[in-house]
């Protein structure tokens, strides 16, 4: 109904910056809300950035001041821009949607995301 496709993932060193970016096609009109998580290989897939369909951007505190989503809609795409990235950060990023925000019933296969030295 609708599929979302993560690209722009890599490796990068302590500091760097990437930008991550996901298409959306199928039944966009019921889309709600637009959303990033992460996950690590024994950790739960957290939540990390949203949208929501009047704009409305909310972000995991530990993201606050470093990453930036966004949206365009002519393109059908969503962006997270990640800057001043940390080892922390490195995680399988996915790109999610629903039609609120507690119902996130699609995901992307997901992109992952390197920060070492």
């Amino acid at each position: 109904q609708v599929e979302l496709v993560e690209s722009g993932g890599g490796s990068v060193q302590p500091g760097g910056s990437l930008r991550l970016s996901c298409s959306v096609s199928g039944s966009v009109f019921s889309v709600g809300v637009n959303a990033w998580y992460r996950q690590t290989p024994g950790k739960q897939r957290e939540f990390v950035a949203s949208m929501s369909r009047d704009g409305n951007p909310r972000y995991a505190d530990f993201v606050k001041g470093r990453f930036t989503i966004s949206r365009d809609n002519a393109k059908n795409t969503v962006y997270l821009q990640m800057n001043s990235l940390k080892p922390e950060d490195t995680a399988v990023y996915y790109c999610a949607a629903g039609p609120f925000s507690y119902s996130m019933d699609y995901w992307g296969k997901g992109t992952l995301v390197t920060v070492s030295s």
